[in-house]
């Protein structure tokens, strides 16, 4: 029965006994609720009973008070069986429960709700990102406090360069810098903490100031700073990780997870947001004017982790060799990775410039291009050593023309005998006949193959005789030679 027909019907007869007859129940009844009610209490509180461990709850409250509400049940338990209580662990595990109840009630945290002023902060936070041909990536999650503009870019880690790189992308993207970069405690923002107060990495703090921004941290387990980012760390681990509950299928490659971020930026940004039922995309427009401008040239962290270019054109990144343009050869230039490729950075005579962009690679296997080498276009060519005068004779030899050159390079990969006797006799058979002409015999002989004595002026008399060029010249062939062979004499006796 319901305790307002009781204290109904006793209002109507203002009779505990007529009241009773009404409703059907006792008139102790209705006299108890009519009291209760009249003392203010609620009617439908029941009355707590005595119980076996009332006695000793004050020593309770002291342990639970004592261990700051950490103490466990069992402990109590044996705490005041020593002192004589014979009820069971159950009752004193209820007891425990409501003195630790009421010990959080009175230590309960207090804090007033955060409002952020516009312009002031930005917030940005990590998250564990889908996998890519194999590899982790990270989600970099930012958002404007007050806009709740948010920003999502993929990126392979979570270096120092890393993040100064995804900062300046989302400044950028955002067309304006903050008062405040607000972010959790990792290693790449706070290297320490004394006494409490976390110690700022000094190439953060120098990234900050160069965009003008003051680096904040949040304070441990506070939901209302670290509420709005971990948030969108959440809702976009939802949405862009391929999962059971969305089934997304797997990307292809890192250009479909940017792409794939970019379309959910768009996304979130137009659709008014819960808190302030406006798009964020708005109250860009209106956050904008707050926002100071950024600088024209991004942080020096943000290109990416320096390398000195080789001789040989070449930086090391991860133990494989990437080329660089000619010119800068022994100078310092910026890597860092920008999705599936890298980026090269250096310091041209018109400030900092992308040079080189290349395919990521495995030790082992070198990115060279051959646009980086137009004096060596083709690098899987064994380079070969070219005739250097040092001498009279040898500089009057080579002054021939080519054909000379063609002889002596072909002679001393053959290994002709006098070559330097050779080399006179031609020299003065030029000053008789003419440079034109031995230079040309000389061609046609290192064409044939032919260093022998007596080769030279053979070939001289031939192109007088003929005034033929090279395309005639029939090479020393041994399979098509006219001289007897021994296939005879391996007949003989048998």
């Amino acid at each position: 029965m319901d305790v307002m027909e009781i204290l109904e019907a006793y209002d109507l007869t203002k009779s505990a006994h007529s009241a009773a007859v009404l409703v059907g129940c006792d008139e102790k009844t209705v006299t108890r609720y009519v009291a209760l009610r009249d003392s203010g209490r609620d009617v439908a509180e029941r009355e707590r009973r005595t119980r076996v461990i009332d006695p000793f709850l004050a020593k309770i409250e002291e342990l639970v008070d004592k261990s700051h509400g950490q103490i466990r049940a069992d402990v109590v338990h044996e705490r005041v069986q020593a002192m004589g209580f014979a009820g069971t662990d159950r009752t004193t595990r209820r007891a425990v429960a409501e003195a630790k109840q009421a010990y959080r009630d009175g230590h309960r945290r207090r804090y007033r709700p955060w409002i952020p002023d516009p312009g002031y902060w930005l917030q940005f936070d990590w998250g564990e990102g889908p996998r890519v041909a194999g590899r982790r990536t990270q989600l970099f999650c930012a958002w404007l406090s007050w806009s709740r503009f948010r920003v999502v870019l993929p990126a392979w880690d979570q270096q120092l360069p890393t993040l100064i790189a995804c900062l300046d992308t989302t400044l950028r993207r955002i067309g304006g810098a903050p008062t405040y970069l607000l972010t959790d405690n990792p290693r790449t923002v706070t290297i320490d903490r004394i006494a409490g107060l976390p110690v700022r990495h000094p190439d953060a703090v120098a990234a900050g100031r160069h965009y003008g921004c003051a680096v904040r941290t949040c304070v441990p387990f506070d939901p209302e700073s670290k509420g709005g980012a971990e948030h969108t760390v959440k809702i976009a681990k939802a949405d862009l990780v391929p999962t059971e509950a969305n089934l997304l299928p797997a990307y292809e490659n890192f250009a479909a997870l940017d792409s794939a971020c970019a379309r959910w930026c768009d996304q979130i940004n137009a659709r008014p947001h819960r808190a302030t039922g406006v798009p964020p995309v708005d109250r860009l427009v209106e956050e904008l004017p707050k926002l100071h401008v950024l600088p024209d040239n991004p942080h020096i962290l943000a290109l990416g982790e320096e390398r000195l270019v080789n001789s040989d054109q070449t930086i090391s990144w991860h133990n494989v060799r990437y080329s660089t343009p000619d010119g800068h050869q022994g100078r310092r230039v910026w890597c860092r990775v920008s999705g599936d490729e890298l980026v090269i950075v250096a310091r041209t005579a018109t400030g900092l410039a992308e040079v080189a962009r290349h395919r990521l690679s495995t030790p082992g296997n070198p990115r060279i291009l051959d646009e980086h080498y137009p004096h060596h276009p083709d690098g899987s060519t064994l380079r070969t050593p070219k005739p250097k005068p040092r001498t009279e004779a040898e500089i009057d030899f080579l002054m021939l023309g080519d054909g000379a050159n063609a002889w002596l390079t072909e002679a001393a990969a053959t290994g002709v005998a006098r070559i330097r006797r050779k080399m006179g006799q031609a020299v003065e058979l030029a000053r008789v006949l003419g440079t034109e002409r031995v230079d040309r015999a000389l061609a046609v002989a290192a064409a044939a193959g032919r260093f022998d004595d007596g080769d030279l002026v053979s070939i001289l008399d031939h192109l007088a005789g003929t005034n033929t060029g090279t395309s005639n010249v029939v090479g020393i062939d041994e399979a098509h030679s006219t001289q007897p062979g021994t296939g005879g004499w391996r007949r003989l006796g048998a």
